[in-house]
């Protein structure tokens, strides 16, 4: 090599760069911010040790926003349990539908004997959509979709965010 290497500094470091030792510390990659940018800015920082929640195990848990001690987890941060607003939207549907195997039977049998119209009674009911859990607390607010797989998923979302109003009125 004739040529000093372009991505060394200083003169006379001609071939090839050496190895990172220990010592040296890379510079940050795509999605990790630098030593100089702003707090919050890319990926969730490491809580402080202040600011980590009481023990204990989680007393209730809504999709991705749980309840622990007196402080409300969620992936944007923590919020305070007490004077928490809860707000709980039911945004699926049931709909009622008769299969289409039962509409196959109906005719086969129809024309067998008239008791093939009985095949037509068959139902199925099939939930789809989601269930909008909100909360409100110390100037912030969250908000998680719950799916619905079935027309018992609202009472039983419900009931688990009237245990959270409980809490936060205490």
């Amino acid at each position: 090599m004739t040529e000093q290497n372009p991505y060394q500094s200083g003169a006379g470091n001609w071939g090839p760069g050496h190895p990172p030792g220990p010592s040296d510390t890379p510079p940050p990659g795509y999605g990790y911010p630098g030593a100089g940018a702003p707090q919050g800015y890319g990926f969730p920082q490491p809580p402080t040790a202040g600011a980590l929640p009481m023990g204990g195990a989680p007393l209730l848990s809504i999709g991705d926003i749980t309840v622990m001690g007196d402080q409300i987890i969620t992936p944007a941060g923590q919020l305070p349990l007490r004077g928490a607003v809860w707000n709980v939207t039911d945004m699926s549907r049931t709909e009622e539908k008769i299969p289409t195997h039962a509409i196959v039977l109906a005719v086969v049998f129809a024309l067998l004997c008239l008791l093939g119209l009985l095949f037509l009674l068959m139902k199925e009911k099939r939930t789809t959509g989601y269930i909008q859990v909100t909360v409100t607390s110390g100037g912030r607010h969250h908000q998680t979709m719950v799916p619905a797989f079935g027309p018992e998923a609202f009472p039983a979302i419900m009931g688990q965010v009237n245990y959270a109003r409980s809490l936060s009125n205490m």
